[in-house]
């Protein structure tokens, strides 16, 4: 059964000396603040697209690498994810970096490799972003 998550957005004022809202209606986990700054600087308390995206990603690529690895036979004990997604004022997003690490009782480091480089290429998120680079590191 297909499912439908919705988010919305307000935005007061220009680019540069505006602010906005980012609400998680769905889930009702809350409202958060983005401005301009916090795309292009240092964010200080407010978020990003890009930080959101990156957020995405991290939860999209450890839950296909555990339905993998459970489906393998050899379930995680525990996955860690860092996604990391570079923005370009005037380019858009650039790149982005996953970098994974994780206990698999069971499985050796070329096997972990393997089913975290077919996460990678096999998440739902991975593909939206296919345009961007999307470097792996398997610690």
């Amino acid at each position: 059964m297909a499912t439908t998550r919705i988010a919305t957005g307000a935005w007061q004022g220009s680019l540069l000396e505006g602010s906005g809202t980012v609400n998680l209606d769905s889930s009702g986990l809350g409202a958060f603040d983005v401005t301009w700054a916090s795309r292009a600087e240092e964010p200080e308390g407010r978020t990003s697209p890009e930080e959101l995206i990156a957020a995405a990603h991290a939860a999209c690529f450890s839950m296909s690498l555990a339905s993998r690895l459970a489906k393998a036979g050899t379930p995680p004990t525990t996955l860690g994810t860092r996604a990391e997604v570079d923005f370009q004022p005037g380019e858009g997003i650039t790149a982005v970096r996953l970098q994974v690490s994780g206990d698999v009782p069971g499985l050796d480091d070329d096997g972990f490799r393997t089913m975290a480089q077919d996460a990678k290429e096999n998440c739902p998120v991975s593909k939206a972003l296919a345009a961007v680079p999307i470097a792996l590191t398997v610690v």
